[in-house]
């Protein structure tokens, strides 16, 4: 639940790693980002959630302004035991946003470990300050850039990962920036345990046709969506929305509502703008070649 114009901060606690990592870690050219980073500041509730909570719940797990994985992290079970003190499956969810629906989650779910991955500093100390109020001892944060993560996560660490409502990236030339992508499933497929499920959702019809084209036909992922939709082939581009409509439709499967998703602020904006949510579960079963 990434919002491109969100302004996030530079507090203290966010940057302590960095270590003038702009002079150090040059921009690579060939990286395709999901995200982008812009200066601010957090407002002083926030910056009292971070300064209270960080110590907590934040993963120092990452170097540069770029949120890469610092040079000798590996997410793996003895991770998951080092920072949680258990061996209890784990959930990722990518794009947190304000943290409402992986809070919800981790207090719902004492006995499953929760992973939160935001870039925008103001959506982590939200998610701080939600998870530092209810004192939830399953949940941790990582403002980290999450297909490098993925890049040194070892086969069967996660159970699921979620990626609800991420950034549209709506026009033609920024698709490549969408993070489904067949490079990412490939990574999030070693993660996951066998049988182990990649739950997406979206409210931009024209991202819900770019879940199916990467995701349907991919050997080791399974749809398990019950639920058939009809969409435009074709895709429209940014500002076009309403030439949808008169476009070749084809039939595609997509699952019900996931029913562990609670009715975030913006999942209720799209619904109240008119947009339909699109759900789609992916279960990662074993490569046939």
């Amino acid at each position: 639940m990434t919002d491109p114009t969100t302004t996030p901060t530079t507090a203290g606690a966010a940057n302590a790693t960095t270590d003038n990592a702009s002079a150090t870690h040059p921009h690579p050219l060939h990286k395709v980002l999901s995200f982008v980073r812009r200066s601010g500041r957090l407002d002083d509730r926030l910056q009292r959630a971070w300064d209270n909570y960080a110590d907590t719940y934040l993963l120092d797990i990452t170097t540069g302004n770029l949120l890469d994985v610092r040079e000798g992290v590996t997410l793996n079970r003895n991770f998951v035991a080092q920072h949680w003190g258990n061996d209890n499956p784990l959930i990722v969810e990518i794009g947190t946003g304000q943290g409402e629906n992986v809070v919800a989650a981790a207090a719902a779910h004492p006995e499953t470990n929760f992973l939160a991955l935001e870039v925008y500093d103001p959506g982590v100390a939200h998610t701080l300050l939600l998870a530092g109020k209810q004192g939830l001892p399953n949940i941790r944060v990582a403002q980290v850039n999450a297909p490098e993560l993925f890049k040194v996560t070892e086969p069967g660490t996660v159970a699921e990962v979620w990626t609800f409502f991420p950034d549209p990236w709506p026009k033609k030339k920024h698709h490549k920036r969408r993070i489904v992508q067949v490079g990412m499933s490939d990574d999030i497929h070693r993660a996951l345990v066998e049988n182990g499920l990649w739950r997406i959702a979206t409210d931009i019809e024209d991202y819900a046709l770019h879940v199916h084209e990467v995701m349907d036909h991919l050997d080791g992922w399974t749809n398990l969506g019950g639920v058939t939709v009809s969409l435009p082939v074709e895709h429209v581009g940014k500002g076009n929305a309403d030439m949808a409509a008169d476009m070749p439709h084809a039939d595609f499967k997509e699952s019900e509502r996931f029913e562990g998703r609670v009715l975030t602020n913006f999942e209720k904006k799209g619904l109240a703008a008119g947009r339909v949510i699109h759900d789609f579960t992916y279960q990662a079963v074993p490569v046939s070649r």
